[in-house]
C-alpha cells in the first residue's frame, strides 16, 4: 500500500517508443564490461594527478620525491585519454537502456551537467603544460604544483556531478522535488558512493604505480639518489592496502544509504563474495607490505587478479540495484508506453477509416449529393460517418432517426442537450435555407 501511495506521486513519462538496436542481454553485458575498462582509467588517471599533486609538495624539500611526482605524472595524460575514448561506449548504452532515467537526472541537474565538457577540456589542458614543461618551470614551483592541484581539484568535482545525476537516476519520486545539482547532491548513497569511488582509485593506482615502478625495465638509479626502488614500491602497496581498507569503511555506508527499494537477495549473492575476496585481498597486501623486501611482489598477481574479480562483482552488483530499484517504475512506464501506442494506432486507423469511401444512398439520386455537400460545409467538424468525433457520429443519428425526418430536420434546426459528456450543438436555423434541412437530413438517414 505503502508503494502504491508513493508511486501515485512518480511521474511516469512515456518511453521513446523505439526498439533497442540490439538485444538487451546483450547490451547490459557490454555496458558492464565497457564500464570497467573506463572506470579502470578514470581511477588511473584520478589517483595519478592526485598522487602527483602531493609528491609535488612533499618534493619542496626533498628532491627525490620531485622526480617521484614526475614520473607519476608521465602517466595521467595517457590515462586521461584512454578514460575518455573508453566512456564513449558505456555512455552510449546506458543513454540506450536507461533513456528516460538518465536524461531525466541531466536535465534536473542543468548546468553542472553541462559543465563537465568544459571542465573535462580545462582539466586536461592543465596536465599537459604540467608535464612538458617541467623543467622550464623548475624555478616556478608554485605556479606548476598550482596547475596539478587545479586538476586534481577538477578532477575530483567530475565524478561527484556524474555520481550525482546516475544516483538521482534511481529515484524518480524524487524528480519532482529536485530543484538542481545541489538538491540532488543532498539525497542519500552520493557522498558514500563518492568516497568509495575517490579510495578505489588510489587502490588502483598505488597497484598500477607498485608494478610501473618495479619493471626490470625501468632505471631507477639513474632517476632517484635517495628512494630506493623497494621503498618505493613498498609505499605503493601501502596506499593500495589503506584506500582498500577505507573501501570497508566505504562499502557498508553505500549499502546502508541505498534506497530500501534497490535492496535484493541477487544483490546479496553478489556482496557476499566480493566482500570475502576483498578481505582476502586485504590479507596478501598486508603479508607483502610487512614480509621481507625480497619477497614484496611475491602476492602481486594473487592480489591484482582477487581485487579484479572483486571490481566485476562490485559493477555487476551496481546493475543488479539499477534494476530493482527501477523495476516497478519501469513497468509504469512500459505500460504507460504501450496505452500511448494503442491510442495511436486506433487514432491512425480512424484516419485511414476515413478515407475510405463510405456506404451511401444511390448516387444517381442528386438530393443525396447535395446533402453531402451541405453536411460536409456544416457538420463534418463535429461528426463523422462511423467515429465520435465531438458529436454522435452518423451512423449512431441513422439509428435514431430512422424514418423520423421531420424530427431530426426539427434537432438541425433547434437542437437540445442531451449527452452530458458533448458540448452544446449550435442550432442552424438561420443559417441553412428552409428547402436545405430537407436535403440534409435524407444524405444524413442514406448512410449505411
Amino acid at each position: 500500500m505503502n508503494f502504491a501511495l508513493l508511486l501515485a506521486a512518480v511521474p511516469v513519462p512515456k518511453d521513446i517508443p523505439l526498439p533497442l538496436p540490439l538485444p538487451e542481454w546483450l547490451a547490459v553485458g557490454l555496458l558492464v564490461f565497457s564500464f570497467l575498462v573506463h572506470i579502470l582509467f578514470v581511477n588511473l588517471m584520478l589517483g595519478g594527478t592526485l598522487l602527483t599533486f602531493f609528491a609535488q609538495l612533499k618534493g619542496l624539500k626533498e628532491k627525490d620525491y620531485d622526480q617521484l611526482a614526475h614520473e607519476i605524472a608521465k602517466t595521467i595524460t595517457v590515462n586521461k585519454s584512454l578514460a575518455v575514448v573508453m566512456g564513449v561506449a558505456p555512455l552510449l548504452l546506458i543513454n540506450t537502456l536507461y533513456t528516460v532515467y538518465f536524461y531525466s537526472a541531466n536535465a534536473l541537474t542543468g548546468l553542472f551537467w553541462i559543465a563537465i565538457v568544459p571542465l573535462v577540456t580545462v582539466g586536461f589542458l592543465l596536465t599537459y603544460p604540467h608535464k612538458y614543461l617541467w623543467d622550464i618551470l623548475k624555478d616556478n614551483k608554485g605556479l606548476h604544483i598550482a596547475m596539478i592541484g587545479a586538476a586534481s581539484a577538477i578532477f575530483l568535482t567530475i565524478p561527484l556531478i556524474f555520481l550525482t545525476n546516475i544516483n538521482l537516476m534511481l529515484y524518480p519520486e524524487k524528480w519532482g522535488s529536485v530543484s538542481g545539482f545541489f538538491s540532488a547532491l543532498a539525497l542519500p548513497n552520493v557522498f558514500p558512493r563518492y568516497f568509495h569511488f575517490v579510495f578505489a582509485s588510489l587502490t588502483v593506482t598505488g597497484l598500477f604505480l607498485f608494478w610501473y615502478f618495479g619493471r626490470e625495465g625501468f632505471p631507477h638509479e639513474q632517476k632517484f639518489a635517495s628512494l630506493s626502488r623497494y621503498e618505493i614500491r613498498k609505499r605503493m602497496l601501502s596506499l593500495a592496502f589503506m584506500a582498500t581498507l577505507l573501501q570497508f569503511v566505504a562499502g557498508p555506508l553505500v549499502l546502508l544509504t541505498l534506497p530500501s527499494k534497490a535492496i535484493s537477495w541477487s544483490l546479496i549473492a553478489i556482496l557476499g563474495p566480493a566482500v570475502a575476496i576483498g578481505m582476502l585481498s586485504l590479507v596478501w597486501m598486508w603479508q607483502s607490505v610487512s614480509g621481507p623486501a625480497e619477497a614484496i611482489g611475491n602476492r602481486y598477481v594473487k592480489i591484482v587478479v582477487s581485487l579484479t574479480v572483486v571490481v566485476v562483482l562490485m559493477v555487476s552488483g551496481r546493475h543488479v540495484i539499477r534494476e530493482t530499484a527501477l523495476g516497478p517504475h519501469k513497468k509504469l512506464v512500459a505500460e504507460r508506453t504501450a496505452e500511448y501506442e494503442k491510442l495511436v494506432a486506433e487514432a491512425n486507423a480512424a484516419v485511414e477509416a476515413q478515407k475510405k469511401p463510405e456506404a451511401t444512398a444511390p448516387k444517381e439520386n442528386p438530393l443525396v449529393g447535395e446533402g453531402q455537400k451541405l453536411f460536409d460545409t456544416y457538420c463534418v467538424g463535429c461528426h463523422q460517418i462511423k467515429i465520435k468525433l465531438v458529436g454522435p457520429p452518423v451512423v449512431e443519428m441513422v439509428s435514431i432517426y430512422k424514418g423520423k425526418d421531420a424530427q431530426l430536420i426539427q434537432w438541425i434546426k433547434k437542437p437540445g442537450k442531451k449527452r452530458p459528456g458533448c458540448p452544446q450543438m449550435p442550432g442552424f436555423e438561420g443559417q441553412i435555407q428552409e428547402k436545405d434541412f430537407a436535403v440534409l437530413a435524407a444524405y444524413i438517414l442514406s448512410v449505411k
